[in-house]
């Protein structure tokens, strides 16, 4: 069967309060290079993706074009657009930057900047099953006990940790199918989705299907994460 078209939005356009640093999380160094830089380089060594659209804050696309495109060389990076103040906002603008450069009936694999640790064979596993489930979402079985509980924090409920995963991302679908279902969401005025997912189950025309991510495919968020994300790369160096 003929490969379909992967395109690749990458969001990069998050303020990163949580890590407390004046550069936005995406920028701060990782073992020798940018957060960001990180998944852009998997993606453009991937043999699964043929082009990115990177989606940054309106006033980040020049220095992103310097310093990512053009001192690092990413060939495959098609597009630099803003980001909105949501991150579905970030994802739609580039669903739309993708209007004149991506065939339809490919794919979309929707991807956090700041979850530096995706890999080739993730990439490929994302792919095999986008082509068998036509909607598919990457993430793990949860490790802890969850609780559900009310506005005073009281625990109400325990649901079985076996029905239980942790979202990451890429997150991929039929072009054509993940625009039609984000048009809707936006007909709809809905502001309460968290995920891509969420826009496909709620809005979209199939049911969405989990596969394994990573336990390493970590989400950059406190300065907790970058001193683990520098554990799980000097891990992988030592075993290459």
């Amino acid at each position: 069967m003929e490969k379909k078209r992967c395109t690749a939005i990458v969001l990069a356009a998050g303020q990163g309060k949580r890590m407390g640093t004046k550069t936005q999380k995406q920028y701060l160094n990782l073992c020798g290079y940018p957060v960001l830089w990180h998944c852009l380089h998997t993606f453009e060594e991937s043999a699964v993706i043929d082009d990115m659209i990177l989606v940054t804050g309106e006033d980040q696309i020049d220095y992103c074009r310097t310093e990512f495109v053009e001192k690092y060389g990413f060939r495959k990076i098609c597009k630099i657009v803003a980001g909105g103040a949501e991150r579905y906002h970030s994802v739609l603008n580039g669903l739309r930057a993708m209007e004149k450069n991506a065939c339809e009936d490919g794919y979309v694999f929707i991807h956090d900047g700041a979850r530096p640790f995706v890999d080739e064979p993730m990439l490929e596993r994302v792919y095999a099953d986008v082509c068998k489930y036509e909607a598919c979402v990457v993430g793990m079985p949860v490790k802890d006990t969850i609780k559900i509980v009310d506005d005073n924090c009281y625990a109400v409920s325990t649901p079985p940790r076996s029905s239980m995963w942790q979202i990451q991302t890429p997150q991929c679908f039929i072009t054509k199918e993940i625009k039609e279902a984000y048009r809707k969401m936006m007909d709809a005025k809905d502001d309460s989705v968290t995920d891509d997912g969420m826009v496909m189950e709620t809005y979209g025309i199939r049911g969405v299907r989990m596969i394994k991510g990573s336990y390493e495919n970590i989400k950059i968020t406190t300065p907790e994460d970058m001193l683990l994300g520098e554990a799980i790369l000097k891990g992988r160096r030592q075993s290459q």
